[in-house]
């Protein structure tokens, strides 16, 4: 079977790093074929074009196919997988209201278009910030789609923890298990270490380090990025979606979990609904939030905190009449 992808912003930056990894099977693996669907808005059709050539020129054994389309309806046709990650970034003086209906007005109708025309088996991860909120978005206006498919990206945040850590342990990154991401793709999120294993065992940190520089340092790396080189992160953007994707489709390593925004049912005490990030296994294609974790009061704490902005948003959204539906 031919997987059909789908990816909106293709001619962004994240967007164009992802195409390519997703033809070579580093998203689905080297034994699956891939038909791709890049969307963009009309005035960027025409990079989009040149994207395919690239692509095309890549011959990639893989790929099957490449359609570009600035028509929701051609490019959710058939998806499996919805990698939803164009979206309106927030200018100068732009209230975070006008922000979240600026994109809900490309996420409800991406929603919709999915509902209408995406294979029944679709997954969908949002990228596009505020992808928490957007994805609640999409899976409102996606009538007769489990809002379970619609997930938003955490591990990116997941990913520089891991590289955090590693770093200050001295280990390599690929011996570090069971990390944690809790709340809101935001400076709210909340990096959690507790239950992080080096080689299969428990590791001491000092609980001053672990709130005065890991957790700013991974909530503040986004921006350290834009500082340094003056443009967001997209390589690495990229390869957290890949990852995301790859882990839900195929599973996640035994053992370990990953992070993941999706609709809360009330684990933790967070309100049903909100899609917030939560540790997370995949099996048989579900994800399945780990429960019964242990958590410090300082995590707690800062829990409440990203929970309330998530609340708040969706009561931002609810208020401009733009989360009806579910």
């Amino acid at each position: 079977m031919t997987t059909t992808v789908t990816i909106t912003g293709a001619a962004g930056t994240i967007g164009y790093a992802l195409a390519f990894r997703v033809a070579a099977g580093d998203m689905l693996g080297a034994d699956e074929p891939v038909r791709l669907r890049l969307l963009e808005i009309p005035a960027a059709v025409a990079a989009t074009e040149g994207v395919a050539m690239e692509l095309a020129d890549g011959a990639y054994p893989l790929l099957r196919d490449v359609d570009v389309t600035d028509d929701p309806a051609v490019a959710f046709d058939g998806a499996h997988v919805a990698l939803l990650v164009g979206a309106r970034p927030r200018s100068a003086g732009m209230e975070r209201a006008d922000l979240l209906a600026a994109n809900a007005g490309i996420f409800g109708p991406q929603g919709a278009a999915i509902a209408a025309h995406a294979d029944p088996s679709v997954r969908a991860l949002v990228v596009g910030n505020p992808a928490n909120t957007n994805a609640a978005i999409a899976a409102a206006a996606a009538d007769g789609v489990p809002a379970e498919r619609f997930t938003a990206m955490t591990r990116l945040d997941h990913n520089r923890a891991l590289a955090r850590l590693a770093e200050h342990l001295g280990e390599p990154v690929g011996d570090l298990t069971r990390v944690t991401i809790w709340g809101n793709h935001s400076s709210t999120q909340v990096p959690d270490p507790s239950s992080v294993l080096v080689r299969g065992e428990p590791v001491a940190l000092d609980p001053a380090w672990v709130s005065d520089v890991f957790i700013p340092a991974v909530a503040g790396r986004g921006a350290a990025i834009i500082a340094a080189r003056g443009a967001s992160s997209a390589a690495s953007a990229a390869s957290a979606a890949i990852d995301h994707v790859r882990d839900w489709v195929r599973g996640t390593p035994d053992g370990d979990w990953v992070s993941v925004a999706l609709p809360s049912r009330g684990e933790y005490g967070v309100p049903e609904g909100i899609v917030c990030s939560f540790p997370a296994v995949s099996r048989d294609g579900r994800w399945e939030v780990v429960e019964g974790l242990t958590r410090s009061e300082d995590v707690r704490s800062r829990m409440h905190a990203t929970v309330a902005e998530l609340v708040a948003e969706r009561d931002a959204v609810r208020e401009l009449g733009l989360l009806a539906g579910r």
